[in-house]
């Protein structure tokens, strides 16, 4: 099947190359110029990626990527946004964003981005031996990790869903428990790409997975920052042998 993908940018021009771009590089592009005429084609199509841009008028984009990731939905966003606006930058992936691309972008990289989100978002392709196996559920402390549902489990109970990003940086985490992972390494473990100077983009979701484990950073409990060095999951990880049964 085709990969669809959204465009959502009040820029006509834009619009329309990044409609030809992507047409040309055997993508199905559909295109919206705001929030409004985002969710009708989400309404009406599956969507694989959206490239969603800041400024627009009515709701803004991180707007849009927030209640997008509050409908628990996983499709990819890369947001878009003004060249050296940092700000927005960081506020994009704290409320949702997978990735961000400072306007103006080049093509190249743009479509570098849109394989890299949608390589990491892709379920893994199982082998005919494995397909009746699933990968085990973990214990952290009093909470349960669900690999195959992408999902944690409270102390009490309360299943809560994770995003991409959140979902492969946990997985780092519990395959090097105890272990410093430099912020280099966790970001090439979740984006699929180096860091660049004054790069918070591993911050950001560590600080979006702790607030989900409800853990202080000043008294962390799982997640340690380790100064000049990276992070830490402070927990021993165990196989849980009981059921799944959190709602």
């Amino acid at each position: 099947m085709t990969t669809r993908i959204l465009v959502v940018d009040d820029d006509l021009d834009l619009r329309h190359l990044l409609r030809d771009l992507l047409k040309r590089h055997g993508y199905e592009p559909l295109l919206a110029s705001e929030g409004v005429s985002m969710w009708r084609q989400l309404e009406n199509h599956e969507v694989d990626c959206i490239i969603l841009d800041i400024m627009m008028p009515g709701d803004d984009g991180l707007s849009l990527c927030q209640q997008l990731r509050h409908r628990e939905t996983d499709i990819p966003v890369i947001m878009l946004s003004a060249a050296g606006d940092e700000t927005d930058r960081v506020v994009g992936l704290e409320v949702g964003a997978d990735d961000y691309l400072p306007k103006p972008f080049s093509q190249r990289e743009l479509l570098a981005r849109i394989k890299a989100v949608l390589r990491r978002s892709q379920p893994k392709v199982q082998h005919a031996s494995d397909t009746l196996a699933s990968r085990p559920i973990l214990q952290m402390g009093e909470w349960l990790f669900h690999q195959d549902q992408r999902m944690l489990a409270s102390p009490e109970g309360i299943a809560i869903p994770l995003s991409t990003t959140e979902f492969k940086l946990l997985e780092a985490f519990v395959a090097h428990p105890k272990q410093v992972l430099s912020r280099d390494q966790l970001l090439t473990i979740t984006a699929g790409r180096e860091a660049q100077p004054f790069d918070r983009a591993v911050d950001v979701t560590v600080g979006r997975l702790r607030k989900k484990f409800r853990d202080n950073p000043k008294e962390p409990t799982l997640i340690e920052t380790v100064r000049g060095g990276g992070y830490r999951l402070l927990s021993d990880v165990s196989v849980y042998r009981g059921e799944w049964s959190h709602g």
